[in-house]
């Protein structure tokens, strides 16, 4: 898979196109030749482990930082630490919380909205919208030190929507938090990427990165690994799916029996049942269960399992994602 050229989604032209980036801090090469783009109602996956380079990446995206090599194009414009015209099309929301303690939820939004420009009708109207949409309207009042992590991440996320950007950039936003609250961030990701809104999301988590993009670029050392949707990253490691058949019964016989199918590619004795190898287990499975009972095997537990992006990175680094 192709991963040197930016590549554009039939969702429309790229909100952000960042071609061939390089950043270096002394003997470091963090990022190392990046290149994606993300276009309107896509949410594009930044999946690496820590210190991968992902917010580093996104820190010159954002026109925090300098790149040594390399262009970022919002809207087609020029990113950069000096440019501002192209950050007004950003909402960024970083890893370590950018809001004020002492000052409650709507005060926190009230303050960023007026940096952001907005005024008197328009940002009641928007304080309100974002306060619903990050579920803290009922809490609107209270200084935001009293909440809990998940929510004061809840609230860093309604201040980087205030504007309504086109592009949201999120790094690993739900990191310490609670898993009522995490499913609450995701499902506002969700919201927002199905209005239109484009996303950029950087996370270490495999869960949230298959739930969420659309396209998913796997990043270690620096560089883009594999670059797809799930799917197609998948078929780079070539695995099939597996079903774990355990029971007793002659297993000699409904091996012979299971390998004879269509869809079974190997079939194994292990321990006390059977693994197969097979092609689109969940369509194959019921084929299986009969044909196994049929051959005089009794069953007590079947199991799927298919290839997921974990297996992905360990094939593409010889390591797992989490290491």
């Amino acid at each position: 898979m192709d991963t040197a050229t930016p590549q554009v989604t039939s969702r429309g032209t790229a909100v952000l196109e960042v071609s061939d980036l390089v950043r270096r801090f002394g003997d470091l090469t963090a990022v190392d030749g990046v290149s994606f783009a993300v276009s309107p109602g896509e949410t594009y996956g930044l999946l690496g482990p820590n210190g991968a380079g992902k917010t580093t990446a996104i820190s010159i995206v954002a026109g925090l930082l300098d790149a040594d090599a390399g262009t970022v194009l919002v809207r087609g414009d020029h990113m950069g630490p000096e440019r501002v015209a192209p950050k007004r099309h950003l909402g960024l929301v970083p890893q370590e919380l950018a809001i004020y303690p002492e000052l409650s939820a709507r005060e926190n939004l009230m303050f960023f909205g007026r940096l952001h420009g907005l005024r008197r009708g328009e940002l009641r109207r928007r304080v309100a919208e974002v306060l619903e949409l990050i579920g803290l309207a009922d809490r609107a009042k209270e200084p935001s030190k009293k909440f809990s992590g998940g929510m004061k991440r809840r609230l860093n996320i309604g201040i980087g929507l205030l504007h309504q950007p086109d592009l949201l950039i999120l790094d690993e936003p739900t990191v310490g938090v609670d898993p009522q609250s995490r499913n609450a961030i995701l499902e506002s990701v969700e919201a927002m990427s199905g209005a239109g809104m484009a996303v950029l999301y950087t996370t270490h988590y495999m869960e949230e990165a298959e739930r969420l993009c659309d396209r998913i670029a796997i990043i270690d050392a620096g560089r883009i690994q594999a670059e797809g949707t799930r799917s197609q990253l998948i078929q780079i490691v070539g695995e099939l799916d597996e079903i774990r058949l355990a029971g007793t019964g002659d297993l000699a016989a409904a091996a012979a029996r299971l390998q004879a199918l269509p869809a079974v590619h190997k079939v194994a004795e292990v321990g006390r049942g059977l693994t197969l190898q097979v092609r689109e287990a969940p369509t194959a499975v019921a084929g299986v269960v009969t044909t196994a009972g049929g051959a005089g095997m009794d069953l007590t537990d079947v199991e799927i399992s298919r290839p997921n992006l974990e297996s992905v990175f360990l094939h593409l680094t010889g390591r797992a994602l989490r290491d």
